[in-house]
């Protein structure tokens, strides 16, 4: 058996290997356990990307990753939200941009595979141990944690934070009940060539039913696609070939982006959401997608799982410091309320969002126009909403301060 570790971290996605970065990084002991990206990517091929915001960004700059995931990144200047619907009352057209908050960018967007791969490269060369085996069972002792994995192999620790995503093994060993929202929604993502320059400009065009949305990549030539649509509306897309897809796609861009071409693969995953209970119980701390599943709107998702591994960093380091077990009752509970405010409010809105494109209702409708027609008016209010969706409503974690000086 290897170990006690103080803390496991299960799950070795984008969120998961960051909080093991991050964990290392305030000096705990720390595994992190679960298939590799490669691993992973031999199984589903990924098409997607991740928007991450400003403070994701300063939280990858402490982690010692992102001069490598520079040459990946593309800056998010400005975000142009389109009402394509055909409703009587059709919103105008509204742009945020990073200027207004004395900014040069809201943020980055890069592949998830790109994030990946540097995320666990750098683990491999920081982190004592490293499990690339399925986990198949997690017993959670009065002081202590034991994860088995595939071949036998058992693990030890203190306390095990499980990014292990929607069916999460260690959620489940911990008994913590979820609230499911199921949508009726699918997903598309892919890749699109277009003749006119993106200039750093994301593109939300909202639908009927859902949205399209652009978002810039490093070729300025190039975006990433995120198309959702109704469940069977999107099988019907799926099952188009290259040529019929791209038509689609330029009617629903007219001529914002020029003449689109060259789809990439595309892939096609459900539209749910999920929220766990409680963030934390019987010594164990959920981050990710373990703990909370929303439409991709916003840029929200991988965001919030980058705060939940930041903060248990926080939490873990303050009990090191003060001799408390990492995996005691009052860390539980301190990541607990560090989290409630930040994962509320995003689900919760994500939540409203999302409902407000799919529904008929004339008032939704007249609110959601008002609304926007508000926020294209009058600039204070509109600077406000930025700063509300780039920082949680409660203090950012210490890792995801802004640090002068710090490399670009």
């Amino acid at each position: 058996m290897s170990g006690p570790f103080d803390v496991v971290v299960a799950g070795a996605g984008p969120a998961g290997i960051a909080t093991a970065l991050a964990l290392h990084h305030v000096g705990a002991t720390v595994a992190l356990a679960g298939p590799s990206p490669v691993q992973t990517a031999t199984v589903r091929p990924e098409t997607r990307t991740a928007a991450l915001l400003s403070s994701s960004v300063d939280f990858l700059k402490r982690l010692g990753v992102w001069e490598s995931l520079l040459p990946d990144a593309a800056p998010l200047r400005a975000i142009r939200i389109v009402d394509a619907s055909r409703s009587l009352l059709r919103s105008p057209d509204i742009v945020f941009e990073a200027r207004e908050l004395g900014l040069d960018a809201f943020g980055f967007n890069i592949a998830n595979t790109a994030l990946s791969t540097v995320l666990y490269d750098r683990a491999r060369a920081v982190l004592p141990h490293l499990a690339s085996e399925p986990i198949e069972t997690v017993e959670l002792g009065a002081d202590h944690v034991t994860l088995t994995l595939e071949k036998g192999r058992q693990i030890a620790c203190r306390l095990v934070a499980g990014a292990d995503g929607r069916r999460s093994i260690c959620r489940q060993a911990a008994g913590i009940e979820t609230r499911d929202t199921h949508y009726e929604q699918s997903a598309i993502a892919a890749s699109f060539r277009h003749s006119l320059p993106h200039r750093g400009v994301a593109t939300e065009l909202h639908r009927e039913g859902g949205s399209v949305t652009s978002v810039p990549t490093p070729d300025d030539n190039l975006s990433s696609l995120v198309w959702v649509a109704g469940a069977e509306n999107a099988k019907t897309l799926m099952a188009l070939d290259e040529v019929v897809f791209a038509a689609e796609l330029q009617d629903n861009f007219d001529q914002t982006l020029g003449v689109i071409s060259d789809i990439g693969p595309r892939a096609s995953f459900p539209i749910s959401g999920l929220t766990a209970k409680q963030m934390a119980a019987n010594r164990t701390a959920l981050i990710g997608e373990a703990a909370h599943i929303m439409p991709p709107i916003g840029a929200q998702g991988l965001n919030l799982g980058l705060r939940d591994g930041a903060a248990l960093a926080d939490c873990v380091a303050d009990a090191l410091r003060h001799g408390r077990d990492p995996g005691g009752q009052h860390v539980l509970a301190q990541y607990s309320r560090a989290r409630q405010l930040d994962v509320l409010s995003r689900t919760v809105g994500v939540d409203l969002l999302g409902r407000s494109l799919l529904t008929k209702l004339l008032p939704i409708q007249l609110a959601r126009s008002a609304v926007l027609t508000g926020l294209n008016a009058f600039a204070p209010l509109r600077r406000l909403v930025m700063q509300a969706g780039l920082a949680p409503p409660s203090d950012l974690p210490r890792l995801m301060r802004p640090v002068h000086g710090a490399p670009a």
